[in-house]
């Protein structure tokens, strides 16, 4: 099933709606965090079409989330170059997502200061081994093409970094792609975890550094790193760059570890 198919039933407009292409994205008992941020983001975007590009969201995995949803969204505030709309899914008629999206116009710029380039370059993603073939949540399987972006030699800490890539020819606008890949990396706090356990993602909040990407061949290199691990969760900087080395997401997110 295409993306397109996943993201059809969403009209814009409020009410419920059937994910028939869920099951292709699915991670345990819930869709996998980019494919519901996605179809947040999505609702929000078709019951609002003239926004401008999306700069930062904040979004909040409540509960599992299947085929069976609602969906409403809301604009919150709308001033001269700023929006921010509310979109919420609803599943077993409780919250499952909630999440809140500012989209701003582009003004002209009063402070310059690139992201800094990512540290230990690990070269283009077709001279890097393949990651994860056979393994992983099916929805990684069905959608992604995974390399890897660090040595596997080294010991990286609680860091994971590896090239992504969707496998589908598809017709995403780039934020959306971003929205749809920004979560694909595991946390880092699976590599210090004492014991085999289940995780899980509460929440994810991300800025948008480029919402124009166009990065060769559709690959970005995913990092996720746990700044901090204690008491059953994980804090962890989750960051994206294109095939240049241009940082294209900044976010953050709260893990829960279980076991």
């Amino acid at each position: 099933m295409t993306i397109a198919s996943l993201l059809e039933p969403i009209t814009g407009k409020p009410g419920p709606a059937r994910l028939d292409s869920a099951s292709d994205w699915m991670q345990g008992r819930t869709m996998y965090g980019g494919a519901s941020a996605l179809v947040g983001f999505t609702m929000a975007k078709r019951a609002f079409p003239d926004l401008p590009p999306l700069r930062a969201a904040q979004v909040g995995f409540v509960a599992p989330l299947g085929e069976e949803i609602e969906l409403s969204a809301e604009i919150v505030r709308q001033g001269r170059n700023v929006t921010q709309i509310r979109s919420e899914i609803h599943s077993g008629g409780k919250v499952a997502l909630t999440a809140f999206w500012l989209f701003a116009a582009e003004r002209e710029a009063n402070a310059l200061r690139p992201a800094d380039a990512p540290e230990n370059w690990p070269g283009a993603p077709e001279s890097s081994g393949v990651a994860m073939a056979g393994k992983g949540p099916s929805f990684i399987q069905n959608n992604f093409e995974i390399r890897y972006g660090q040595s596997k030699e080294a010991d990286h800490g609680a860091t994971i970094r590896r090239w992504a890539r969707l496998t589908e020819e598809h017709d995403l606008d780039p934020v959306s792609k971003l929205v749809l890949m920004g979560d694909v990396m595991p946390p880092g706090a699976m590599r210090i975890m004492q014991r085999i356990g289940p995780i899980s993602s509460i929440n994810w909040s991300f800025n948008v550094l480029d919402a124009a990407t166009q990065s060769e061949g559709g690959w970005y290199l995913a990092e996720n790193a746990s700044q901090h691990a204690d008491s059953g969760y994980s804090s962890e900087r989750l960051r994206m760059w294109d095939t240049e080395g241009r940082q294209v997401i900044d976010g953050l997110q709260c893990v829960a570890v279980f076991g």
